[in-house]
């Protein structure tokens, strides 16, 4: 027995390796792991009448992978003794799959990443058969690639292009799908039946040998030398930069190492895909997903911005007001979290029609196999249509969905609180209207937050959390409970128009069409948009969001203000908005609008943009146009910490990446001012500020920050 991984020999000389690393809550390929490992390596190759060899874990996960706590410290200045570490761990498992005796992996729990690497190693994989456990290698979401030999096994095993989705996409799998796909050999009931396969297997095989190692064996599909398989490659790296932009160094890093390995011998395949990895985890944009879809992610669902002191809440039952396409998707995914809701509108008909919504998403999900027609039944019995207010009596929880109409907001939050709990949480599902303003007409200000979803809710993962000046720390930990209840991911920022994410977006949708109005062609506008890595060009977006949404959302902005004393300036992208309006273009819902929409066509940009804004008419370098997308919507963020609308940095990352569509590559859009360097950035930034206007003139916060030599954290 060693301190991590416990060793026990039965009487028919089958070995047991239980994988228990002290001190932590899942097992990870550290140098503990390591040596551990090296340590029960030495011993099995001992042994003189090994049988078998099962390798199983003691955590309610099998194993979770590398660790990034150590890869993140990765630089190009210990490149090389990186990449002697990454050689050790794969020489390591080769020792595994060299033993003379036969070796399974008993599967208890998820083996991604790292995990599933040792799984592959073994000659063979049983899986103890529960949905909720996940088998796959996900490391391209991480900027990475399967460091550990998993590029070469995998498409030894299955042929490079059922290899793929699991390595260019980080397909994670159930383990029935896991055993269809070939990912795995057997399933078991529990994990004695898992152990009992196991040694039954390894006494059925004493001569097990890895598929690559014997010298008959052909890989699934052909190598790249394959006339079948030649014949296709030449377009997959065409397609996958069609996906990539050129943005993600690791998909196509992926496909270098898979495609260079099948053409050599397993041991020189494994020093190829060795230097690939390194020259990933020794990049910017490895460092910068690591940071955000590992660490910040985690710190999030973590619950870091909860208010200490409150016993945790769980949401009983949820009143909906407005049963339109949020509120209905409000709907769905609280009652797919088992949660009560009444979903309200001012018709039974229309309540109704926002419920069929939720029938709509189960009947697909059903038809998928993805879940039961009981589980899909149970889920819609929950959700209860309705026009009558008393109906929210009993709720918790009450979620205004309406229209951006501060009075409508109003009148429907003193309806509902007559009825709900007078402990319960009244939030305001808006994009853009102050929390503080919309809480005037609350009886209970100190309970009154913004929960801001995105369209389409059962899709879009994200919601930002709104604290008006007097909502209180319980509510917003309620809030915060409710939001990690129903699975979604949580940002809190303070009040102010647009909050965070609805006023960064709007910088990015006014900067492509300010460009428009300068006379830069339509084309190059989203072109440049697109190799940035943002997912929708500003032009294809505004069409999304329909013209006269915006311009309603931006008198209504103007008018709040001119109330208030203030004017606003009439901006470029208003002018193009009003232009276009007039030209009755107003969006994709309209037909017409920066693009055609033909029916049953593909959309195309509308060439009237030429004679109508002269477009094209004008040249900038494309460098400037990406940075311009990127670097307004850096220096926005910005603003919004200094005047403390957003204190977290996470927060911001993830709420610039998952709400809004910051390119993923950048880690969010404060991590994009970090990897840039402070000072690098704000000389650039004032560069843009001579060519383009003052708006890209770095805040104070951001000089401060560059001449202290400071990052953001």
């Amino acid at each position: 027995m060693t301190d991590h991984i416990r060793y026990e020999k039965d009487s028919d000389n089958i070995v047991v390796l239980t994988m228990d690393m002290v001190g932590q809550s899942a097992n990870t390929m550290n140098l503990n792991y390591q040596q551990a490992m090296d340590a029960c390596l030495d011993r099995l190759e001992k042994e003189e009448k090994l049988a078998g060899v099962v390798i199983t874990s003691a955590k309610k996960t099998f194993f979770a992978g590398g660790d990034l706590n150590d890869l993140i410290k990765a630089s190009p200045e210990v490149a090389e003794e990186f990449m002697n570490g990454t050689l050790l761990v794969k020489k390591q498992l080769r020792r595994i799959e060299k033993l003379k005796a036969p070796v399974v992996a008993a599967i208890n729990g998820a083996a991604l990443g790292g995990g599933y690497e040792i799984c592959m190693a073994c000659n063979h994989r049983i899986a103890i058969n529960d949905a909720k456990t996940k088998i796959g290698l996900p490391e391209v979401t991480l900027g990475l690639l399967p460091g550990a030999g998993g590029v070469v096994r995998l498409t030894r095993m299955l042929g490079l292009e059922a290899a793929a989705p699991f390595l260019m996409e980080g397909k994670q799998v159930s383990p029935e799908e896991a055993k269809s796909a070939r990912l795995i050999d057997d399933l078991a009931a529990d994990q004695a039946d898992m152990i009992a396969k196991a040694k039954a297997w390894c006494k059925a095989n004493p001569n097990a040998i890895q598929p690559w190692d014997d010298k008959s064996y052909k890989v699934p599909g052909g190598t790249p030398a394959s006339p079948g398989l030649a014949m296709k490659l030449p377009i997959i790296p065409a397609m996958l930069k069609s996906k990539t932009k050129g943005c993600f160094p690791a998909p196509e890093a992926i496909l270098s190492a898979a495609v260079e390995s099948l053409q050599v011998d397993f041991d020189t395949a494994m020093k190829v895909e060795a230097r690939y990895f390194t020259s990933l985890a020794i990049g910017p944009v490895a460092k910068n997903m690591i940071k955000a879809f590992f660490f910040q992610l985690q710190e999030i669902g973590k619950g870091a911005s909860r208010p200490k002191g409150f016993e945790h809440h769980a949401t009983k039952k949820v009143g909906i007001l407005g049963a339109g396409m949020m509120g209905a998707g409000i709907a769905y995914s609280s009652a797919m979290s088992g949660i009560e809701v009444v979903l309200k509108d001012i018709s039974q008909e229309a309540a109704d029609k926002g419920k069929a919504y939720s029938e709509n998403l189960l009947k697909k999900r059903v038809s998928k196999g993805a879940m039961t027609q009981e589980k899909a039944d149970k889920v819609l019995s929950l959700i209860k249509p309705t026009a009558n207010a008393e109906d929210l009596a009993g709720c918790d929880l009450v979620i205004e969905a309406v229209f951006e109409k501060r009075e409508l907001k109003a009148q429907v939050t003193k309806e509902a609180e007559a009825q709900m709990l007078a402990t319960g949480v009244m939030a305001s599902n808006t994009s853009s209207l102050p929390i503080t303003g919309l809480a005037e007409a609350s009886v209970r200000p100190a309970n009154f937050i913004g929960l801001h979803f995105f369209s389409p809710v059962d899709k879009m993962p994200l919601v930002e959390i709104i604290c008006g000046k007097q909502t209180s720390p319980e509510t917003l930990a309620k809030a915060l409970d409710y939001v990690l209840q129903i699975k979604k991911t949580p940002i809190v920022v303070n009040d102010a128009r647009g909050f965070f994410t609805t006023r960064v977006i709007g910088t990015y949708v006014n900067e492509g069409l300010g460009m428009l109005k300068e006379g830069i062609a339509a084309a190059s506008i989203e072109m440049a948009a697109a190799k940035a890595g943002f997912p929708v060009g500003t032009l294809a977006i505004s069409d999304e969001l329909n013209l006269q949404t915006m311009r309603n959302i931006s008198l209504a902005a103007r008018a709040d203000l001119e109330a208030q004393g203030q004017t606003l300036p009439v901006t470029p992208s208003e002018e193009v908005i009003v232009k276009m309006l007039d030209l009755k273009r107003a969006g994709k819902a309209a037909g017409a609008g920066f693009y055609d929409y033909p029916q049953g066509g593909k959309k195309t940009l509308w060439p009237g943009l030429k004679d109508v804004f002269a477009a094209g008419s004008k040249q900038i370098p494309f460098e400037d146009m990406q940075e311009r997308f990127l670097f307004v919507q850096a220096l926005e963020t910005v603003r919004c910490m200094q005047e403390g609308v957003i204190e977290k940095v996470a927060d911001a990352n993830i709420g610039s990446i998952m709400g809004i569509g910051y390119p993923a590559w950048t880690g969010g859009v404060v991590q994009y001012i970090n990897q840039y360097g402070l000072r690098k950035f704000v000389a650039r930034a004032e560069e843009l500020a001579k060519r383009y206007g003052e708006r890209f003139n770095p805040p104070a916060l951001l000089v401060e920050k560059a001449e202290k030599d400071e990052i953001f954290e």
